[in-house]
């Protein structure tokens, strides 16, 4: 009769041997710059970095990157790439501006139009990746030059202001007339509690199956550090006048597309795809689909940013959105995104664009010139490629780093790299 014996408990030791620097590694650096920032602030000016309107003003500042780096995470993870957000984030915030001033129809129809029109755009150039397989760099180029047209042409190259509701969707701390100060930090204990019920539930799964990751001192210090950092927040943005509307809308946004990336079987289709899209079609996945649908995804999205943008600006301009497509590309490559596709998380691409929210925020309070700003930032960009092929190279026992697709490839080169059949690198694909 034979017994089961099961695998000894990770270790302390072995758990920081195996520490997942892609999960973790940016939330550190993250934490690492505001440290030094405020040590820079306080050494040079005498003032604090880390308050609590410096850091509600980061969101406020960067919410709409913060936007487009979610729907761009899932366009670069399913292998491909989008340069025209910042054009189509410009269009929409005209469109969303005209229905308001000259259509005179109310804010929530406005905002309603110009994530529609987004939608529509995504469609449009959805079907000429996924369909007719042009590749997503070339279309997307085009989007780019032709959105931005539009722009113009619909504005009349001029100004268009908003008012009312509408602009509050961006600096605004009221919901529906109600202060979501307190709510804020009844929020933030619900959310913790919540992260250490799923904790430990998932906990007790991974030890009844003997698969534990980590030492139980390694999990418990990574569950107080994370609710430290939930407080901690809750009670930094309570201090000022509480999470404002557009935290509101981005908390939504990191919840919704968390789930649906790791719990829905879209998600893992977006992810098989990316990390091998000739293997995912051999097993069964809808790949032109799942293209077609992340294309519209990301011009919905960029709808709703455009109009975080009109609002943040109280107008419509021709030149609003220019370079964002650049930030929201970065935000997603800081945030652990793979270069080859098939990597890469939603709290990634909030992080990562957090990170340079930061970076901006702080060196604008210690006067760094803008050609300066960015230099670093370009240095920070490259800095992640690198952390990620190093990280590549480090999961691969040291050897070379696998060879993957480009932007919108097949993933034939990495399947041939990893020296596997066309069904395991699916089935790998799909179980991320």
């Amino acid at each position: 009769m034979s017994t089961v014996q099961s695998k000894p408990r990770p270790s302390l030791l072995s758990g920081l041997r195996n520490f997942n620097l892609r999960a973790y590694g940016m939330i550190i650096a993250l934490a690492l710059i505001m440290l030094l920032f405020q040590v820079l602030s306080v050494s040079v000016q005498n003032q604090n970095f880390i308050t609590p309107l410096n850091l509600t003003n980061v969101i406020l500042q960067n919410s709409y990157i913060l936007i487009l780096a979610i729907g761009m995470m899932l366009v670069i993870v399913n292998g491909h790439i989008d340069l025209s957000v910042g054009s189509v984030l410009a269009f929409c915030g005209a469109v969303s501006a005209i229905a308001l001033s000259d259509w005179g129809l109310p804010w929530y129809l406005a905002v309603l139009i110009a994530i529609a029109v987004g939608a529509l755009i995504g469609v449009w150039q959805g079907f000429w990746i996924a369909y007719v397989r042009i590749p997503a760099f070339i279309v997307t180029l085009a989007g780019m030059l032709i959105f931005r047209g539009l722009t113009i042409m619909v504005l009349d190259a001029e100004t268009l202001g908003t008012s009312g509701t509408y602009n509050k969707l961006a600096s605004g701390y009221e919901v529906f007339g109600y202060d979501m100060k307190l709510l804020t930090l009844v929020a933030g204990i619900i959310g913790a509690a919540l992260y250490v019920l799923f904790q430990v539930r998932g906990r007790a799964r991974q030890l009844k199956a003997g698969i534990a990751g980590s030492s139980q001192l390694a999990w418990i210090s990574k569950v107080v550090l994370v609710v430290a950092v939930i407080a901690a927040a809750a009670f930094v943005f309570y201090s000022h006048k509480g999470l404002p509307v557009i935290g509101w809308i981005l908390l939504a946004l990191v919840l919704l597309y968390s789930f649906i990336a790791n719990r829905t079987v879209f998600g893992r289709h977006v992810y098989a795809g990316g990390g091998n899209e000739k293997a995912a079609l051999l097993s069964g996945v809808k790949t032109k689909a799942t293209s077609f649908w992340v294309f519209v995804n990301m011009g919905a999205l960029a709808g709703l940013a455009g109009v975080i943008v009109t609002a943040r600006l109280q107008s419509a301009a021709p030149g609003a959105g220019e370079m964002f497509e650049l930030h929201a590309i970065a935000s997603s490559f800081i945030g652990g995104a793979s270069v080859t596709g098939g990597v890469g998380t939603i709290i990634g691409a909030v992080i990562g664009g957090l990170v340079m929210g930061v970076m901006n925020q702080g060196m604008s309070i210690l006067s760094v010139g803008q050609d300066m700003q960015s230099v670093i930032l370009g240095l920070v960009v490259l800095a992640a490629v690198l952390f990620d092929v190093w990280n590549k190279k480090r999961s691969n026992g040291g050897g070379l780093p696998l060879v993957g697709t480009t932007p919108g490839g097949s993933g034939e080169a990495k399947r041939k790299a990893e020296g596997g059949s066309d069904k395991e690198p699916a089935e790998a694909g799909a179980k991320q």
